[in-house]
């Protein structure tokens, strides 16, 4: 087992937070961290499983002049089981088109919202920017 190591937030987060108090509940919100049903071999107290983390991020339009807005997003990062598997597959026909089976699992969002920005552009008009929300992370079969 690794020993855990503090990495102390970088300061531009510090920053962010302190401009924007409202950032900072966001995970305290949540209650416990977003790794809902992390693989039971990590454990909860590893920092490196599958799990949630902020970011944020400039929300800008690639070809109108309009102002650009700062949003808080999400992204599922992590380790999930420590192993791989490929298992080989019979068939009766002469040709394999996929002669294995692989199992692995991924870290990858377990459940999400839609969200959108609106972006005040030249003249007057406003453009709609959506994306998802992570709310949840999981380990789940790579597809």
């Amino acid at each position: 087992m690794k020993p855990f190591i503090y990495v102390p937030p970088p300061s531009w987060l510090l920053l962010v937070l302190m401009c924007c108090p409202l950032l900072g509940m966001v995970e305290a919100a949540g209650g416990k961290k977003a790794n809902d049903n992390a693989n039971p071999h990590l454990g909860d107290s590893d920092p490196e499983r599958c799990m949630r983390h902020h970011f944020v991020e400039t929300i800008t339009h690639p070809i109108y002049k309009c102002n650009s807005k700062m949003v808080l997003l999400a992204r599922c990062e992590g380790h999930c089981s420590r192993s791989t598997r490929s298992d080989p597959l019979i068939s009766f026909s002469s040709v394999l088109k996929q002669p294995f089976k692989s199992t692995c699992s991924c870290c990858r969002p377990h459940s999400s919202k839609l969200k959108a920005v609106r972006l005040r552009c030249s003249g007057g008009t406003r453009i709609t920017a959506t994306y998802r929300y992570i709310l949840a992370c999981n380990c789940e079969e790579c597809s």
